[in-house]
Order: structure tokens, then C-alpha cells, then sequence
């Protein structure tokens, strides 16, 4: 059978095949096998989306997978994160714009459905650290649940306030009591239950500052 018209100049074994437009499974083929012969995890790479160096942050009761810092790539991270721009370069030097959306489609779904993976797996993993404050607690919560939303997986307002109240450390234990006994949890907004929060705390704060001070008088 003869090959499509619009491949011919892409019939070198050294490059990989050109597509503009027309005959995209034929292409998607001679692409696969051009990119498996050049590095067999370049497809991969494609079809899961470039590599995300990640590191282990503990905390008291669990260890949560978080993605690093730039500033701590070892070599080994940016080979890999190397390795991800030689597979975008493969595929869009032979293309155009358009044809690029169409073919990237299938690898962003990939990577998008990997995002929500591992973010969910963040919230459900989170806690807050004994000492963390309410607010910089609620800033790394909302960061998951904001992104989570943005990728279309949003998460219920009660779902997200008993997410809060389940994760308070045990020193809070008795004010999750009265919080849940005095609230209807349905209707309570994060709002207004991190306002309560912030309140508890600064009123737990100046409670121990005024012990501290006696103790030391």
C-alpha cells in the first residue's frame, strides 16, 4: 500500500515522520515505533506525561509523597526531566500548532488524570503538625483543593469542614467536640469555621502566655 501523501518527506529512518493533518492513526504508528527505536521510554513520556522529581515529607503519623523543590533535583531527576523535553521536541518539531493539540490530547489526559491521583492522595493522606498553625494549615489545604478543583474534582464545602476537623491534632480535641455538638456541619461554611478556629487558638495562645508569665514571676 502506498504511503499517505503528506508523509513522504518523513520517510527517512533518521527523523521522525511528518504529520499535517490527514491519516493521524497512521501517523500515531510510524511515531510509536520511530520514538521506541530511538528510547523505549520516550513513549512512555507521551503517553504519561513528563516526570515529577517527588520527595517523602513526614509528619507524626504518616510519611506523604509531595513533589520537590526545585532547588533539590539530584542528577538523576533532571535526566529524567531531560529525557521529557527530548520527547516534546520529537513531536513538535515534525508538526504544526493545530496538529500538535491533537496529538498532545491523549498525553494530557494521561498526565491530568495522574495530577488528580496524586493530589487526592495528598488529601487524603494530610494532617495538620502539632504547633502548625490554624492558618498555615488552611493555606497547604486549600492549595490541594483549589488544584483539585481547577482539574475538575471538586471537593463539597462539608466535606472540606469535616476534612478540618478530623485532622486537628489531639490537643484540639475538645474543641472539635464542641464545635460538632454546637454546629450543624451540613450548613457550617470553611469560613466560618476557620474564623472559630483562628479564634480558639488565639485565645489558647494568650492563655498560655499569661500561665508562662507566672510561672516565671
Amino acid at each position: 500500500m502506498a504511503a499517505p501523501l503528506n508523509h513522504e518527506e518523513g520517510q527517512s529512518s533518521t527523523r521522525p515522520p511528518r504529520f499535517n493533518g490527514h491519516f493521524y492513526s497512521w501517523w500515531k504508528v510510524r511515531m510509536h515505533d520511530y520514538l521506541m527505536s530511538e528510547d523505549n521510554e520516550l513513549w512512555d513520556i507521551v503517553l504519561d506525561g513528563p516526570f515529577i522529581p517527588m520527595m517523602e515529607e513526614k509528619d507524626r503519623e504518616k510519611t506523604n509523597l509531595v513533589p520537590k523543590p526545585r532547588q533539590k533535583y539530584d542528577e538523576a531527576d533532571r535526566k529524567k526531566i531531560e529525557k521529557g523535553y527530548k520527547a516534546k521536541t520529537l513531536l513538535v518539531c515534525r508538526i504544526g500548532p493545530d496538529e500538535f493539540n491533537r496529538t498532545a490530547h491523549e498525553g494530557t489526559e494521561q498526565v491530568k488524570e495522574s495530577k488528580i491521583d496524586m493530589l487526592t492522595s495528598q488529601y487524603e493522606n494530610f494532617k495538620m503538625k502539632e504547633g502548625e498553625t490554624i492558618h498555615d494549615m488552611f493555606t497547604k489545604l486549600s492549595s490541594i483543593t483549589s488544584e483539585l478543583r481547577s482539574l475538575g474534582e471538586p471537593i463539597s464545602m462539608t466535606k472540606q469542614v469535616r476534612k478540618v476537623l478530623q485532622i486537628l491534632p489531639k490537643s484540639w480535641e475538645s474543641k472539635v467536640d464542641a464545635i460538632t455538638e454546637a454546629k450543624d456541619l451540613k450548613v457550617l461554611t470553611m469560613d466560618a469555621l476557620i474564623r472559630n478556629l483562628k479564634t480558639h487558638e488565639m485565645n489558647r495562645n494568650y492563655d498560655l502566655s499569661r500561665r508562662q508569665k507566672r510561672i516565671s514571676h
